[in-house]
């Protein structure tokens, strides 16, 4: 691809140059065209044209995140309610602890929601939020790479680190410092930080001639139904992979972990509550890296982007949900009920109270 400049007495629009001496200019970024006025019927390169579906498949992941976000605040006050009353009463002082490690899971998670709102290209439209200027081609370029970095390999990853790290402390005789799921959380996602850095900025500028799927994070459309344009984040084949292999290793460790826990457990009910949460982590997880592999396919011009899109985000909400609802609230309720009642039973305890009861006895 070349530079083009097209001038007529009518508009004069500029088609960046594909360009490999500069690691800041990816090929195939449309998100570097810049529009000095208003495009003519012969403009050489006109734009794709945004489906019509496109604010349905915003307005429905939106209101999930919403949603997820106030689950995430409920796990989040029972956590803080669980360990205010641990230090009034000595019964559940053992319970509360590792509750760094559950603060950390759902931290990690909730970020992730909130970058996946600020992705959205909705919340980037000059008409639904006029007090804001708007940004640039160049500046919303630059927030497609940063979300797919910080999504991809710092807060999913982040998240499902934290995820196992309390599914092993749940069958361990040793209780290891709060601070052991922050060193555990940063040893996994530096690495996948650098690598998706480099696949992300580096990799478009480097000698490396490769097809533009590889690198592309970032389309620009036109938006006939407001007027103008609007740069939609894409997926980069390379960050893709990068990410699938995370997913493969981390998958072999986790189904090893929970096989563990449900070896050791006791009563059906643990047993359930473990499968589930395997079973939730490898489906979604798995169904992820395929879809985030397939969607490299399709441009946000066409509507099964959109479609996989949706079904990748909808993925890894589940295994929020999931490892909320496992890991933190039941656990949690099951602590209260110990420390409100003198006696309970092993079906009534979650992984972490049956662990403690085990190793107590």
């Amino acid at each position: 691809m070349t530079s083009t400049l097209s001038s007529t007495p009518a508009a004069t629009t500029t088609i960046f140059e594909s360009s490999s001496s500069s690691a800041a200019s990816p090929p195939y970024s449309w998100a570097y065209a810049a529009a000095a006025g208003p495009s003519g019927d012969d403009d050489p390169a006109p734009l794709p044209e945004v489906p019509l579906i496109d604010t349905f498949f915003d307005t429905a992941t939106a209101t999930l995140i919403l949603v997820f976000l106030f689950l995430s605040l409920i796990s989040l006050t029972a956590i803080l309610h669980l360990r205010i009353k641990s230090q009034f009463s000595p019964k559940l002082q053992s319970f509360s602890s590792h509750w760094t490690a559950r603060f950390l899971m759902i931290l990690l998670i909730s970020l992730w929601s909130i970058n996946e709102v600020l992705r959205l290209p909705i919340f980037r439209k000059s008409h639904v939020f006029t007090s804001f200027p708007p940004l640039s081609f160049s500046q919303q370029t630059q927030l497609c790479k940063l979300h797919f970095i910080l999504s991809f390999g710092l807060y999913e990853p982040g998240f499902l680190v934290s995820l196992l790290f309390l599914v092993d402390i749940s069958i361990s005789k040793r209780r290891p410092s709060n601070w052991w799921a922050l060193g555990y959380v940063a040893i996994t996602c530096l690495p996948l930080v650098v690598v998706l850095y480099f696949a992300v900025y580096i990799l478009p500028g480097s000698f490396f001639n490769l097809p533009q799927i590889f690198y592309r994070s970032s389309s620009l459309l036109e938006d006939h139904r407001f007027g103008g344009k609007i740069v939609y984040c894409t997926y980069p084949l390379v960050g893709g992979v990068v990410f699938a292999a995370f997913g493969v290793s981390y998958a072999i460790v986790f189904l090893f972990s929970c096989w563990k826990v449900v070896s050791l457990a006791i009563n059906k009910r643990l047993r359930a509550r473990i499968n589930t949460l395997a079973l939730t982590v490898l489906v979604c997880l798995s169904l992820q890296i395929v879809m985030l592999m397939v969607s490299v396919i399709w441009n946000p011009k066409d509507l099964w982007y959109y479609a996989l899109d949706l079904f990748n985000f909808v993925c890894v909400l589940i295994c929020g949900v999931v490892g909320e609802g496992v890991l933190i609230i039941k656990p949690t309720v099951d602590a209260l009920r110990v420390g409100s009642y003198s006696r309970v039973t092993v079906e009534e305890m979650g992984p972490e109270e049956e662990s403690l009861q085990s190793t107590t006895a």
